[in-house]
């Protein structure tokens, strides 16, 4: 079980490093990625998950709360595993974290704008609507899952030894891909969190960290990437499972 609890903590480490490096390289003063648009960081985030779940290969890259939870809950995955899993994924997510306020550290001052440095942390919406966020939220989630799903489970559970095989690295190429989709396509309202360990670690880090000129820490909003993701994620599982894709 240790071993579970590294590889999804490394890998989601890597995932939030990459993935939140990537908005902070765009969007802080003085950056030379400064200004690159939202294809970029839908890019960076995309290639980031390629890259975390090669690194998560032995846990076989769950990386997402929302993920564990929803396979936990059609049967496909012990459910006594599911804390385990979470744990790594919030912890690994908040050191991921802590590498991306050191690496652009010069940058925090530079930058003036309160909000654009909580960015590089956490989601926001384009258009403050909670309950609709949190649908937008449910829905890419669901998105992402059901499209998981549809690869088939052969992948995972021929992947229990942590074998990098050309089935696995298809395997992460299709889901990289559909997160590259879900972000360009349904990530302009809300930032496409869709896993609450992404957002809400480096929210909590960002309200504790001495990053010069922050604001708050947006928590009105903090409920939205956290249940939107955790109800559309199990919704998808749920019609996966329905449609025979698992």
């Amino acid at each position: 079980m240790l071993e579970l609890f590294w590889s999804e903590f490394l890998g989601t480490a890597v995932l939030v490093l990459l993935g939140n490096a990537v908005v902070a390289s765009i969007v802080l003063k003085g950056s030379k990625g400064e200004g690159a648009g939202w294809l970029a960081i839908a890019t960076g985030w995309a290639f980031a998950l390629f890259v975390a779940i090669w690194v998560a290969a032995k846990s076989n890259a769950h990386l997402n709360p929302a993920v564990s939870i929803a396979l936990a809950v059609i049967g496909t995955f012990e459910m006594e595993k599911v804390p385990v899993y979470v744990a790594a994924q919030f912890l690994g997510a908040a050191a991921g974290q802590v590498l991306v306020v050191l690496h652009f550290w010069p940058h925090w001052r530079e930058t003036t704008d309160g909000d654009t440095k909580r960015a590089c942390f956490c989601t926001a919406p384009a258009i403050r609507a909670p309950l609709w966020n949190a649908i937008g939220e449910a829905i890419a989630t669901m998105v992402l899952v059901f499209g998981v799903l549809s690869l088939g489970t052969s992948p995972w559970e021929r992947n229990l030894g942590g074998e990098i095989t050309d089935e696995w690295s298809w395997f992460a190429f299709g889901i990289a891909g559909l997160l590259w989709a879900i972000g360009i396509g349904l990530g302009g309202t809300t930032g496409f969190a869709i896993n609450p360990a992404r957002d809400l670690a480096p929210r909590i880090l960002h309200s504790i960290l001495p990053i010069p000129g922050k604001t708050h820490g947006d928590w009105g909003y903090a409920w939205v990437p956290v249940v939107g993701p955790i109800v559309g994620g199990t919704i998808g599982a749920i019609l996966a499972r329905a449609f025979g894709f698992c």
